[in-house]
């Protein structure tokens, strides 16, 4: 005995159990339910919702050069271009229509819809069109229909104002019904006029909307290309930041390490030191060494994470102030005037203040040698009560043009602050008011550690 299962599509929603009650829907089909759509959300929906235009922003490129009221007047520039653009309007329309004795109304009803589009800018473009309407209708010019010269230029300009404050769809929105509304014009009721100007005003309106179109295109563009530098440049920033805190933990690691290898052999090497020590100091020291030893390699296996496959512990240990002098020396040797002053008692300092004086120092010196080429330098020292002062300026570099742009500028600031941060420092960098640079610092050193040395 054989069973045949037969299976059928069916809609859930559909009474009819049968094939033919559901028909996919063509393309064609869906691209024009989907351009109805959108027409009746851009001229339809909310068609005079309340849209102001809003003032220039302070911070542009043309107003960053104004202050005080001047500075206010150009933060309004654009609503007065558009005033300025239906005064005209009005006057063409007043102007052509100073025989009939309707100047005024008609005026009127040419500058009403281009005020309009900066508080309603689709319905500014629905009175545009009704205003021509009734311009036409008790006008008494025969030779422009249907649009009226004042109606003529409003619109235009209505509809240069709305595309530049909407959307490229609008627009060809707006140019569609404008033509539907000239065909219906010409055709129904444009028998008794000479000259009808349809043609031109598409022209026209093709030609200012398709100018527009490119602009926003254009635009963003730019916002596009905006985005993504901002966005590579905080990649590239904190980047920059990882590694530079992956260096630091390195170079704690070798530090720390360093001195809990020592604690581990003095600890393993005290007791023959002694002769006949008791068993509990025997196995006190015993004891630290364990101590020290699982530290350290409890040490290695977090902190060992931050290695890179490739890399490998120097051999010579980590630099100290001691070593500045032959960093100067090597900066000097560029070009570079560098002079050195070191103030109060010098005394040895935590291995890890030093290091990170040492490593402040040398990138203070290296921005100089990239951002202020030629220009002198000063190095800082004081040893003060409760901790280490350090001040890095520069002078005002005496050739600017010889200043090439740096794709990592700011970024050694960045691993100053990380090292300064890490030992509860200070630290300032600013701009001098004679055009140089200046690094300030204060590491603090507890009074036990500087007791201890």
């Amino acid at each position: 005995m054989t069973e045949t299962t037969q299976t059928h599509t069916t809609r859930p929603d559909d009474p009819d159990d049968s094939y033919e009650a559901y028909r996919p829907r063509s393309p064609e089909f869906r691209a024009a339910v989907t351009a109805l759509r959108g027409l009746w959300e851009d001229l339809f929906h909310d068609a005079f919702a309340y849209r102001p235009l809003p003032r220039k922003h302070p911070d542009g490129r043309a107003l960053g050069r104004l202050k005080g009221r001047r500075r206010e007047y150009v933060a309004w520039s654009r609503h007065a271009v558009v005033g300025a653009a239906g005064a005209l309007a009005m006057l063409i329309a007043w102007t052509d229509a100073q025989g009939s004795g309707l100047g005024l109304p008609i005026g009127l009803l040419a500058l009403a819809p281009v005020l309009l589009t900066l508080v309603r800018p689709v319905g500014a473009f629905w009175l545009s069109l009704a205003g021509a309407t009734v311009v036409a209708i008790i006008g008494t010019t025969y030779s422009d229909w249907p649009w009226l010269p004042g109606s003529f230029a409003a619109h235009l300009i209505v509809l240069t104002v709305v595309a530049i404050r909407t959307r490229p769809r609008t627009a060809a929105w707006m140019w569609m019904l404008t033509a539907a509304y000239g065909f219906v014009a010409e055709t129904v009721f444009g028998g008794g006029y000479y000259y009808t100007n349809t043609a031109p005003m598409l022209v026209f309106a093709a030609i200012i909307l398709l100018a527009v179109t490119v602009w926003h295109i254009r635009r963003q563009a730019e916002e596009k290309v905006t985005a993504q530098q901002t966005v590579t440049a905080h990649e590239r920033s904190r980047r920059t930041l990882l590694e530079e805190r992956t260096t630091i933990a390195r170079e704690l690691h070798d530090v720390v390490a360093h001195h809990m290898s020592v604690v581990a052999i003095q600890a393993e090497a005290a007791p023959y030191r002694v002769e006949n020590p008791p068993p509990e100091l025997e196995k006190a020291f015993a004891t630290i060494r364990e101590n020290a030893v699982a530290a350290l390699t409890e040490l290695r296996r977090v902190l060992g994470v931050v290695r890179a496959e490739d890399y490998e512990v120097p051999d010579a240990p980590q630099p100290t102030l001691a070593e500045l002098d032959g960093l100067i020396a090597n900066v000097r040797d560029t070009g570079l005037d560098v002079e050195k002053t070191v103030t109060g008692a010098v005394r040895e300092l935590p291995q890890g203040v030093e290091l990170s004086a040492y490593r402040i120092v040398q990138e203070a010196l290296s921005n100089t040698l990239r951002h202020a080429p030629g220009a002198g330098a000063r190095v800082e020292i004081g040893y003060v009560l409760g901790g280490l002062g350090l001040r890095i300026v520069n002078d005002a570099p005496p050739n600017p043009s010889l200043i090439k742009p740096s794709p990592g500028a700011g970024h050694g600031i960045t691993g100053m602050q990380e090292r300064v941060s890490m030992l509860n420092g200070e630290m300032t960098a600013e701009p001098t008011p004679t055009g140089g640079y200046e690094v300030t610092v204060f590491l603090p050193v507890p009074a036990a550690s500087e007791s201890g040395t």
